[in-house]
């Protein structure tokens, strides 16, 4: 592969959102005197991110910020779980807790040495100010924080991987999409990038059965980062 950008994925692929949220709803609770089903919370939570995202693909209303999204999406779930009472200064240390996400624990090494060879960017359906803060707390590599408000478009609108290659100056074959979902992968491939498939098996069980895919569905498919690293030859 003649590849000189590797796009990623963030959300599942680079961090685990559903262990920060969860992580993040105990702390409040323990602070607040509330206890609940965390693990569920922040399922509840990201159950509602494809359907908020699909009105703004629609053109049911103009594009907006995932964190506006999220903040959206808070109310009805607080309200779902017996936390309608909650103030407005909570609401937002909430909302905010995906940005302090953790990631996975190949993550930080695996960039380093990609780094090392690759132009290394988010295609992300988060905000630019969530990247950078994710980024910033947990080390994370990137040259370019692009992706969904950079474009304009959300995941897996075209326009998003497209336009994303047009940023680096790159065609889109010389962009290696990575992920741990095989939908966006497939959209990706659908614009021409090349694709890498890493594997997160726990992303929303801590007991998954979920298998790997073929090793001939995508480009490369990897276990993690310092796989796929390997297998970059970095």
């Amino acid at each position: 592969m003649d590849v000189q950008a590797l796009t990623f994925d963030v959300f599942g692929t680079v961090v685990d959102w559903r262990g920060g949220i969860a992580r993040e709803v105990a702390a409040l609770g323990a602070a607040r005197g509330f206890s609940l089903d965390w693990n569920a919370f922040a399922l509840a939570w990201r159950a509602r991110y494809q359907p908020a995202m699909e009105r703004v693909r629609g053109g049911e209303r103009d594009f907006v910020k995932l964190d506006v999204l999220h903040r959206e999406n808070l109310d009805p779930v607080l309200t779902e779980f017996g936390l309608g009472h909650l103030g407005a200064a909570d609401r937002e240390r909430l909302n905010l807790a995906w940005h302090r996400l953790d990631p996975w624990p190949d993550v930080v090494a695996g960039l380093n040495r990609l780094k090392r060879d690759f132009i290394l960017a988010t295609l992300s359906n988060g905000n630019v100010a969530l990247m950078v803060d994710m980024a910033k707390r947990a080390g994370l590599a990137w040259d370019a924080i692009l992706g969904a408000e950079v474009v304009r478009h959300y995941k897996p609108q075209p326009e998003a991987y497209n336009l994303t290659a047009d940023f680096l100056g790159l065609a889109p074959e010389r962009c290696l999409m990575v992920a741990a979902h095989e939908d966006d992968l497939a959209a990706a491939a659908a614009c021409g990038l090349r694709t890498a498939y890493v594997h997160r098996p726990t992303e929303y069980d801590d007991a998954p059965d979920r298998p790997m895919p073929d090793a001939t569905a995508f480009d490369i498919v990897a276990a993690d980062f310092l796989e796929l690293a390997e297998r970059l030859g970095c």
